[in-house]
């Protein structure tokens, strides 16, 4: 007699308890993380939005809902529109005159030579230095007076007397940028030399084979490897630059008559000298716009750029 087949048997499945347990699992994770940011970014960021449409007393007080109210009287003053320029200047003076620099720097450091951790080392003092002491250091060295650099200039014969180096709000300025980019230039010297250190060497080697020289390696090798560690530290440095506040408040507070403003120095003004909160938010959500849109131009481009090639 034939033997009965055996009953086939259903593959077996993973219970649905444990699918849905696996499915739900990284957002559990992920769940002190996301109300960290929510108590910590979105609840400030919702306030200030509500503050900058609100009338404010000098007293702190919510007197109820001023409509645009704020943001006309901000467009209004002229020390804004002064302020706003300083702004894109800054920005756009300290992140690309510390990118180039940044980039030439790390270039050299990635080299091999004798006392290179050392000079290393000393590059990132800048940026392990708080920057209000730096500030301060710097506006001890520029003052007329009794200025560091005047005494060094004397004894070295350059120069017969003092000379003032912030006589304009365009020098006071200048020197506020200088300072700008020497506190930035090491971040964006080390971020250069990871990517440097990531790129393989056969590529080198290929190249010179090739009969490549110098700055067919640097334009055609190094720099399109690099882009997006330039982009990390590039994005990083318009959102730290632009809402930097010791350096200027430090060195000028704005002055001389509210020239040498940036939006942060002028909104904090505003809400802790002037006791004109609401006005102070709506600065802060304009300059947030501008952020915004800024670093995700920035973004899109240089990641569009990436797909193309």
């Amino acid at each position: 007699m034939k033997e009965n087949p055996k009953p086939r048997t259903k593959p077996r499945t993973k219970p649905r308890t444990l699918l849905n347990k696996r499915a739900i699992e990284p957002y559990i994770w992920l769940l002190p993380s996301i109300v960290m940011m929510g108590v910590l970014i979105l609840v400030p960021i919702i306030t200030v939005f509500q503050t900058s449409f609100s009338k404010i007393s000098k007293a702190g007080k919510n007197k109820g809902f001023a409509g645009l109210d704020n943001y006309l009287w901000i467009f209004k003053q002229p020390a804004f529109r002064h302020t706003l320029m300083n702004t894109v200047v800054w920005t756009i003076v300290v992140v690309g005159l510390s990118t180039i620099l940044g980039i030439i720097l790390g270039l050299v450091l990635n080299e091999k030579f004798h006392g290179r951790k050392i000079v290393r080392a000393i590059v990132v003092f800048p940026w392990a230095t708080a920057l209000i002491i730096q500030s301060v250091i710097w506006k001890y060295i520029i003052n007329a007076d009794y200025g560091a650099l005047n005494t060094l200039l004397i004894k070295l014969g350059i120069i017969k007397s003092n000379v003032n180096w912030t006589a304009t709000p365009q020098m006071f300025f200048a020197w506020e940028c200088f300072v700008g980019i020497l506190v930035t230039i090491p971040f964006v010297t080390f971020c250069v030399l990871s990517g440097l250190q990531s790129i393989d060497a056969s590529l080198y080697e290929a190249a010179e084979v090739d009969g490549a020289s110098f700055w067919n390696k640097l334009f055609s090798v190094t720099l399109p490897l690099l882009m997006p560690s330039l982009t990390v530290s590039t994005v990083l440095n318009i959102i730290y630059v632009f809402n930097s506040f010791p350096i200027v408040w430090t060195i000028s507070k704005g002055d001389p008559a509210d020239m040498t403003h940036t939006l942060v120095t002028y909104l904090y003004k505003l809400s802790f000298t002037n006791q004109r909160v609401g006005e102070a938010a709506a600065v802060s959500v304009i300059g947030f716009i501008i952020l915004a849109v800024c670093a995700s131009i920035y973004m899109f481009m240089t990641l569009r750029a990436e797909k193309e090639d």
